[in-house]
Parts: C-alpha cells; structure tokens; sequence
C-alpha cells in the first residue's frame, strides 16, 4: 500500500482519506484513540489530508457521513482539488457512490464483501496497487 501512495504522489496526486468512524459518535471508540490512528497513518503514508465522520450513523443524517460528499467537498475546497479531475478508491458500495456524489471518477476496490453495489464504478480492480497502476496509465475508460 505504501509503494501505491508512494506512486501516486510522486505523480503529482494529492493523497486524501474520507473515513467514517462510527463507532466514536456511539460512545464505543474515543475520538483520540481514532485520530491516533490517522496520526499513524500521515507518518507512515504520504498523506494530504485526512477527512472523518464522526456521526453515528443510526439513522441520523448528515452532510459528511458516505455515502453522502461532504469529505470530499471539504478536502476539495482545502486544498483546491479539481473533484472532476480526482478519483475516488474504495472497497464498500459507500464509497463509490460518494465519489460518484462528489462527480469523481470511482474505482472499486474488490474484497468480496456480501453486500451489492448501488453504482457501478467506473473500474474494479483487485487492490490498491492495481488501482493506481490504473489510474497512472490510464489504463481503462470512464
């Protein structure tokens, strides 16, 4: 994973992870423990920016929790990412559609989790690696 960010930033990209930690607004995680990993994260990857939802997610609507865009419109207007030009990668059906939300070109990460994506995304690849190979040699059509 870390060669793929490696990559991908070597070519100009911005790095951005768009999580939703549930379980912090459920009382059953402390915010702290789960910016601790983030913080893991930044120094381990070269990371722009990590974007979280904290909602719990029961129901409650917000503007921020995937599938809904609002992650990627904050990370976009921080940091002057043209959405149209960026792509969204991720393994749950949550994050195609916030990509797709967002007018991103969406690329699925296969994990053959049981559950059915909402919208096709516009490649499928088997892991991260394959997914920034694809999106480097843009290697497929959206």
């Amino acid at each position: 994973m870390a060669v793929a960010c490696q990559r991908l930033k070597a070519a100009g990209f911005l790095l951005v992870v768009a999580t939703n930690q549930p379980d912090v607004g459920r009382g059953t995680q402390s915010k702290e423990v789960v910016e601790a990993m983030h913080a893991r994260l930044c120094a381990e990857l070269p990371l722009d920016r990590v974007e979280c939802c904290f909602h719990a997610g029961n129901g409650a609507v917000c503007s921020c929790r995937k599938p809904a865009p609002g992650m990627l419109l904050r990370a976009a207007a921080a940091l002057e990412i043209d959405l149209a030009r960026s792509y969204m990668v991720g393994d749950r059906w949550r994050d195609i559609d916030c990509g797709a939300s967002a007018g991103c070109q969406t690329i699925f990460i296969e994990r053959g989790y049981a559950e059915r994506l909402r919208t096709p995304p516009n490649f499928t690849a088997c892991d991260l690696p394959e997914a920034a190979q694809a999106i480097l040699g843009k290697s497929w059509h959206a």
